[in-house]
């Protein structure tokens, strides 16, 4: 079992950048392909970003494609997300997620999850 924390959210001004991290605990984090969702209020929780194992391949929602990049650093079992350029429709409560064997944009495939950061982008 591998426990998950994230950091770094906050309230930033539209166009500006935030750095997600998520810290794991228990297992070693190579174990896990890794991954962040988002959910706004009055919506569903949305794919936001995935990565391999190895980190040696990413997965990013069209809507996040060219401003956010998700990245990993097993010495440090550590998982971020950078944001830049970022819109009041990024507004939304961002979570880490973990599993073992496989990579999906279903938030019901992913076995493990963070308690959440907020991220509010003022207009």
């Amino acid at each position: 079992q591998v426990q998950l924390v994230e950091s770094g959210g906050g309230l930033v001004q539209a166009g500006g950048s935030l750095r997600l991290s998520c810290a794991a605990s228990g297992r070693a984090l190579p174990m896990y392909h890794m991954g962040w969702f988002r959910q706004a209020p009055g919506k569903e929780r949305e794919f936001v970003a995935s990565i391999t194992r190895s980190g040696g391949n990413t997965d990013n929602a069209d809507s996040v494609k060219g401003r956010f990049t998700i990245s990993r650093d097993n010495t440090k079992n550590t998982v971020y997300l950078q944001m830049n350029t970022l819109k009041p429709g990024d507004t939304a409560i961002y979570y880490c997620v973990a599993n073992l064997l496989s990579l999906s944009r279903g938030a019901t495939s992913w076995s493990y999850w963070g308690q959440g950061t907020q991220v509010t982008v003022s207009s």
